[in-house]
C-alpha cells in the first residue's frame, strides 16, 4: 500500500507506531465508515481487529466495530468462523484486497484485471458477497476492514482509495484505546431520538420517515450510539439507554 497519512498530514511507512489521532470516539469513526460502504456499494461493514488466540504467535479476528443491526454478534462470528483463517494467513503475508462472491456467485461483475490486482477467495457458505481491506501498523493495530452484500463497486482506483482510508481508520482506533480511560460521551439529541423509536419497536425505515432523516443516517446514528453506550449492539444499547435515563 505504500504510506499512508498521519492526522498531522506527515506521511508514515506500513509498520511503523502510530502517534495519537484527532478522532474523539468510535462514534465518530462510524459515519466515515458508513460512507466507505456507500461508495463502495455495500449494505454493511465489519471492522475486524487481529488479537492474540491464547497459543504462541497465533492469532484470530475479533469483530471491533459493525452495523449488522439485527444478530448483529452471530453475522460476525459466522462471518469469522468461515472467512477467518483464510483471511489471517492472508494478512500475514500481503496486503492485497480481498474478495469473494457471495454463494449463489453473485455481489460483483467479473473484472478481467481483478485477479491480479486482488486475492480472490472460494465461498459457498455465506449469503453475501465480500470486500476485505487489510492493514498493517506493526505488532498491534491490523485487521481488516471488510464491506459486505450489496453490488460492490471493484474500480481499482476507488478501492485504492477507500483501502487508505482504512487505513486511517485503524490508526484512529489505535489512538483510541490509548485513552480509553476518558469518561463515555454523552448521548446527541438524535441519538436519543433514534434510540427512543428503536426502543418503541421501529425499524429505521419508519425512524427515517418519521425524524425525516435517510435510512443510512438512522443506522449512523443507532451505531455510534451503541458505541458511546459500550454496546455490542442496539438491543444492548436501547436496555443501557433506558437503565441510565436517556429512554423510556
Amino acid at each position: 500500500m505504500g504510506y499512508y497519512k498521519e492526522t498531522d498530514g506527515s506521511l508514515l511507512e506500513p509498520g511503523a507506531p502510530a502517534r495519537a489521532a484527532t478522532a474523539a470516539s468510535r462514534s465518530d469513526l462510524f459515519p466515515r465508515l458508513v460512507a466507505m460502504q456507500r461508495i463502495l456499494g455495500a449494505k454493511n461493514f465489519v471492522v475486524l481487529r487481529a488479537v492474540a488466540s491464547g497459543f504462541p504467535n497465533k492469532r484470530k479476528l475479533l469483530c471491533e466495530m459493525e452495523n449488522w443491526g439485527m444478530n448483529a454478534t452471530e453475522q460476525s462470528a459466522r462471518l469469522v468462523h468461515v472467512m477467518g483463517e483464510r483471511l489471517q494467513e492472508h494478512l500475514e503475508r500481503s496486503l492485497l484486497p480481498v474478495i469473494w462472491k457471495s454463494e449463489s456467485g453473485t455481489g460483483f461483475s467479473d473484472i478481467p484485471d481483478v485477479a491480479a490486482l486482488m486475492l480472490r477467495l472460494s465461498n459457498s457458505d455465506l449469503s453475501y458477497a465480500g470486500l476485505a481491506l487489510p492493514v498493517r501498523l506493526g505488532t498491534i493495530g491490523n485487521g481488516y476492514v471488510v464491506f459486505c452484500g450489496g453490488s460492490l463497486l471493484l474500480d481499482n482506483e476507488l478501492v485504492l482509495e477507500q483501502h487508505i482510508k482504512c487505513t486511517e481508520i485503524m490508526v484512529d482506533l489505535l489512538a483510541l484505546d490509548e485513552r480509553r480511560v476518558t469518561p463515555a460521551e454523552s448521548l446527541s439529541e438524535r441519538e436519543v431520538a433514534c434510540l427512543q423509536l428503536a426502543g418503541d419497536g421501529r425499524i429505521s425505515e419508519e425512524i427515517a420517515v418519521k425524524l425525516g432523516l435517510s435510512v443510512h443516517t438512522v443506522n449512523a446514528y443507532l451505531g455510534s450510539a451503541t458505541i458511546k453506550l459500550d454496546s455490542v449492539n442496539r438491543i444492548q444499547a436501547i436496555a443501557k439507554a433506558i437503565r441510565m435515563g436517556y429512554i423510556h
